[in-house]
């Protein structure tokens, strides 16, 4: 078992901080999950997840795969144009 790197942003940063997360938060993973699955056990609302980055990485949250001592980061819907294309979510709508 080993500890994954958490981040959230916006609207879902909020949500941390409601529950008095850290930023990063850390959580112990004992085996491969997907990010949706992730999200579940995090409690977050997967209908305020548009992307996730895995080790620096965009992908749709659909795809993401996180392995134990990976770090994450989760992204809501909505993030503005200019901040879409520094994230790399662009390249993620063109597919």
């Amino acid at each position: 078992m080993a500890k994954i790197e958490v981040r959230c942003f916006s609207f879902l940063k909020k949500v941390c901080d409601e529950r008095h997360w850290e930023f990063p938060f850390y959580y112990e993973l004992k085996d491969q999950c997907t990010a949706l699955e992730l999200a579940e056990k995090l409690d977050l609302p997967k209908e305020m997840i548009e992307a996730v980055f895995i080790n620096g990485l965009a992908s749709p949250v659909e795809d993401g795969v996180i392995k134990p001592g990976d770090r994450v980061a989760f992204i809501p819907p909505g993030t503005p144009g200019p901040y879409r294309a520094l994230l790399g979510m662009v390249k993620l709508e063109e597919k």
